[in-house]
């Protein structure tokens, strides 16, 4: 079996600069802290970072944005980091604002091996701009596409050396979903258990979508 522990620094040396990563969390819920730190440290630059939110000056995926690592951001909101609309302003950082529910079933979609979905949100706004519209069932539906990236970083409640995740609460938001999208998934681990130890009806994510593990006894 592989050795899926290891460290945050060890994990941040695969990704390359220009890589797109997934973000999971909502307002800095579910975000894998320490894995953002490392990379924070590392040289890593003009990355795409795919999450919920802008998250918070200095905090979660706002130091990444605060550093000027990121290149371009794609989220569903950004009004709680002013920094970011700033950067997006005087544009330093190109940013895609995608409806929230669109955000979340563009990474499933992607995860699911679908070539997109068609859904009336955004129907007649800017949201439509450049997309194909398909008319089905007497409505207008907008095609989205879906949504990949080269990595994603995620946080984890309790995992198994396996890679088995259970999330915790409101923790779970996008974690599972951007498991399924990513060539390279890393977990940050609250606590690390053995292989056997989880009730396999409680796992939310699978250890076949997780390649490496941070955090608990890694660390």
């Amino acid at each position: 079996m592989k050795q899926k522990l290891t460290t945050q620094q060890a994990f941040v040396a695969k990704i390359r600069d220009g890589a797109s990563i997934m973000v999971g969390g909502f307002m800095n819920i579910g975000t894998p802290t320490t894995i953002i730190d490392a990379i924070l440290e590392s040289d890593l630059k003009e990355l795409t970072i795919i999450c919920n939110d802008a998250g918070l000056p200095g905090v979660g995926v706002g130091k990444l944005i605060d550093a000027g690592k990121v290149k371009k951001l794609i989220a569903s909101h950004i009004g709680l980091n002013p920094i970011a609309g700033k950067k997006m302003q005087a544009g330093e950082m190109e940013v895609e604002l995608v409806p929230q529910g669109t955000l979340a079933e563009r990474i499933r979609a992607a995860g699911a091996g679908l070539g997109g979905f068609l859904t009336p949100t955004g129907r007649g706004t800017i949201v439509q701009e450049g997309k194909q519209v398909i008319h089905s069932n007497g409505e207008d539906y907008i095609l989205e596409k879906p949504l990949k990236a080269d990595v994603a970083i995620l946080l984890g409640h309790i995992v198994d050396k396996k890679g088995n995740t259970i999330y915790s609460k409101t923790t779970r938001n996008f974690n599972p979903l951007m498991a399924t999208a990513a060539e390279l998934v890393g977990i940050e681990a609250r606590t690390v258990v053995e292989i056997g130890e989880l009730n396999p009806d409680m796992i939310h994510t699978p250890h076949i979508f997780i390649d490496y593990i941070m955090g608990g006894k890694a660390s």
